[in-house]
């Protein structure tokens, strides 16, 4: 039997123990960049079920809601808090009759979002969603000097859907009462449901419905192949400064700049568009906890809600909607975000571009990013905080490069080993 020198079992020893903490770090730096790849969750929505008397489903709802409400701090000083209909609430106060039906969600501490349907013989309609909130919630309504609980109608126009048929509408419903703002969007409704099961037909809304183009018809008389025209590559978005400010004498209190592409699909086929910053409108408003910025143009609505925990802000949630000339709008949320992190009184960079998958139908795109929503000073960023992408990751390539090259040699010298190993066993006798 061939027996190996000690040296050479330490030096085989030290090959393989090198060889593990090379593959190692290849497994860290893997699960490390997919973990980055990780940063966005889909969005929840809010599903409830209500049944009748007879334990049969007569209501049925799958919803997003956004809120936002100002509300007093001081004298002649306000606030606006930011926040969503929770994925779990109460449906106790919801009401089935034959000709009127009450859906009413209970949420947080005392508040509440109630929407009541009428029909007559073959259609029905939302006369009037009331929203109810609790300024006395120390934890939503944060220094209000209000202890009251304050109602709001709206009056939606979600009329003539079929009886037996669930409305739905992907495109964002933006309801204005007072000091507040309601944003219904992704919404599957259905009242007076039949036979007990939801319907599986849909009456459409307004918004989502396809918009045709009939294209002119053309004779081609060569007898030539016929030539595809590729489709022209977008130009790099112009980069657009926004900014919101309390009132006209006041200075910002948010700021923003970045160049914006929205990818996505419209069936199998993938579009990008560009936001131009001068046909863009800026709306939103700034909270202590909570800011909000809303771009608006002829194709394109972003709203980006920012949340700030005291030490730190970040991105909470995006609604986005494309109205493309063609086809139909595309609708997308996700609001359980945290990205764009930096410390309260900086701004966040990101110079590189960056890659936001929103949901699998839509994807944006941000070019010379800098934000900040919170902490603003006379009208100017903070120091930055900057993005990874943005760091001088140069000298990681040639290490890379190194360590590829030595993992190779490593495994050439372990097979050289092993292969010597067996032929000085082959050539021993018995």
């Amino acid at each position: 039997m061939h027996i190996w020198k000690v040296a050479e079992v330490e030096r085989c020893f030290r090959v393989k123990c090198f060889g593990y903490q090379i593959i190692m770090f290849w497994c860290a730096f893997v699960v490390f960049f997919l973990a980055l790849g990780n940063e966005l969750h889909l969005s929840h929505a809010t599903e409830v079920s209500v049944n009748n008397t007879e334990n049969k489903l007569c209501l049925y709802a799958n919803l997003m809601v956004n809120f936002s409400v100002t509300y007093e701090v001081g004298v002649n000083k306000s606030e606006t808090v930011l926040f969503v209909l929770p994925e779990n609430v109460t449906t106790e106060g919801s009401i089935c009759n034959n000709t009127t039906s009450t859906l009413k969600l209970g949420f947080g501490d005392g508040h509440s979002w109630a929407v009541e349907f009428t029909k007559d013989n073959k259609t029905y309609q939302v006369d009037s969603i009331v929203f109810t909130y609790n300024l006395n919630d120390s934890r939503v309504f944060t220094n209000s000097t209000s202890n009251e609980t304050k109602s709001v109608t709206a009056k939606p126009r979600i009329t003539n859907v079929g009886v037996d048929t669930y409305y739905s509408c992907k495109s964002e419903n933006v309801q204005r009462v007072e000091s507040v703002t309601q944003t219904l969007y992704d919404v599957t409704l259905q009242a007076f449901v039949t036979n007990g099961s939801k319907s599986d037909t849909d009456t459409v809304c307004t918004a989502d419905l396809t918009s045709t183009t009939v294209a002119p018809t053309t004779t081609v008389t060569t007898t030539a192949a016929p030539t595809s025209t590729p489709t022209p590559t977008l130009p790099t978005p112009t980069t657009g400064n926004y900014s919101i400010a309390p009132d006209f004498n006041s200075t910002a209190c948010l700021m923003a700049t970045f160049g914006l592409r929205i990818g996505f699909k419209q069936g199998d086929k993938v579009e990008t568009i560009n936001l131009v910053p001068s046909a863009t409108e800026v709306g939103g408003a700034c909270g202590v906890n909570s800011s909000i910025l809303i771009l608006t143009s002829d194709t394109i609505t972003i709203m980006f809600t920012f949340s700030n925990d005291s030490k730190k802000f970040h991105l909470h949630a995006l609604n986005v909607t494309v109205k493309p000339a063609t086809g139909v709008a595309v609708v997308a949320a996700n609001t359980n975000m945290s990205i764009w992190v930096a410390a309260v009184g900086s701004s966040y960079m990101c110079n590189r571009e960056q890659t936001l998958t929103v949901t699998e139908t839509l994807t944006l795109y941000t070019f010379k990013l800098r934000v900040q929503p919170f902490g603003v000073e006379k009208g100017e960023f903070a120091t930055a905080v900057e993005c990874f992408m943005d760091s001088d990751l140069s000298f990681l390539v040639p290490i890379a490069v190194g360590v590829a090259l030595c993992f190779l040699i490593i495994l050439v010298l372990i097979s050289y080993l092993i292969g010597r190993r067996k032929s000085r066993t082959g050539y021993q006798s018995v």
